[in-house]
């Protein structure tokens, strides 16, 4: 679907991803911006790889100062992808409406795998989400 089909689809448009997914959701968000700045109205990054495990210095922020959609960041806070700080850093540099949401003792899975599954979370995502697109009060 090209940009002038999406322009005429009824309803509003959502994206995001778990990991690589939701850095190529947010690189096309970011994309768009440009062209199709209000296609999409909210995005959700779950456990976004800000670097390589024990690399910080290769930074994956080139994008983000030209992301315009609204994004909630999820992310646990023993993921070896970024920490919370170095999250918290990164998305200062987004010009649009963003929020991190943290997952105590969380790794890169949020928790949905091992021991200790976190069963509320899904929930919790969701209302966060709705929250900072507008969706709720």
């Amino acid at each position: 679907m090209g940009f002038r089909e999406a322009e005429q689809a009824s309803g509003k448009l959502y994206l995001g991803g778990h990991s690589y997914g939701g850095r190529q959701s947010s690189m096309l968000c970011a994309e768009l911006s440009k062209e199709a700045p209000n296609l999409v109205a909210g995005l959700l990054l779950l456990s976004y790889p800000l670097h390589p495990p024990r690399r910080p210095e290769q930074q994956r922020t080139q994008h983000l100062p030209d992301l315009r959609t609204p994004t909630l960041f999820v992310s646990g806070t023993r993921d070896p992808f970024g920490t919370v700080e170095e999250l918290q850093r990164a998305i200062k540099m987004i010009p649009a409406k963003t929020k991190l949401l943290t997952v105590e003792g969380a790794g890169h899975d949020l928790g949905f795998k091992g021991k200790a599954k976190k069963e509320e979370l899904p929930t919790r995502i969701l209302s966060e989400f709705a929250q900072l697109i507008g969706l709720s009060s």
